[in-house]
């Protein structure tokens, strides 16, 4: 499907809703991009892993040419036309590569906030980097992560988080923006009381 289509799929779900995040959150590894680089690999190298299911293979250098899960782009582009800011949330160990392939996949524009740094706990912090950056309320914002150990302390602060399997795609973003509008309506009848 190409990215145009995927774009009008998405503004069309985006339409299905009343209440809309105003700020939607991606990891990168495994959510945005079907890889992530680990610390090191035997040779000294970082080392660019595809899924589990797929072969690896070594990236030497920021020569690389990454991609993305293929409804990725087209769901990005729906946000920015809807005027919804997006940003990044990863912990990668390397992020002047994360940096670099997201210029290369001519992304970096796209985000109002990246947070992209290595760390050893959950994503709260960047999520608090974020909050301060935009100012946006947590219970404002929609995250999508591949990582079950980030998905509970981040909804803990109020925002709604959705756990995916295979990188974000048109079924789990449509499942994050029903949760979402749940949640809000939610946590505003509370705060009407």
């Amino acid at each position: 499907m190409s990215d145009e289509r995927v774009k009008a799929e998405a503004l069309q779900i985006l339409g299905l809703f009343q209440v809309l995040p105003r700020l939607v959150v991606f990891d990168l590894d495994y959510t945005l991009w079907p890889f992530y680089w680990s610390v090191s690999s035997p040779s000294s190298r970082p080392l660019f892993s595809v899924l589990p299911t797929q072969l690896r293979c070594d990236c030497r250098s920021k020569r690389d040419s990454p991609s993305l899960f293929k409804h990725a782009r087209g769901i990005m582009y729906a946000l920015k036309e809807k005027g919804i800011d997006m940003a990044i949330a990863s912990r990668s160990p390397t992020p002047d590569i994360a940096k670099v392939f997201l210029d290369k996949l001519e992304l970096q524009s796209m985000f109002v906030a990246q947070e992209i740094f290595s760390s050893w706990t959950h994503k709260t912090e960047h999520f608090q980097k974020i909050q301060r950056k935009t100012g946006i309320p947590y219970k404002s914002m929609l995250f999508f992560d591949d990582e079950d150990r980030n998905i509970d302390p981040v909804s803990n602060l109020g925002v709604k988080s959705v756990l995916v399997e295979n990188g974000v795609n048109l079924d789990m973003f449509k499942l994050g923006l029903s949760n979402f509008a749940t949640n809000y309506a939610a946590s505003s009848r509370k705060e009407d009381k």
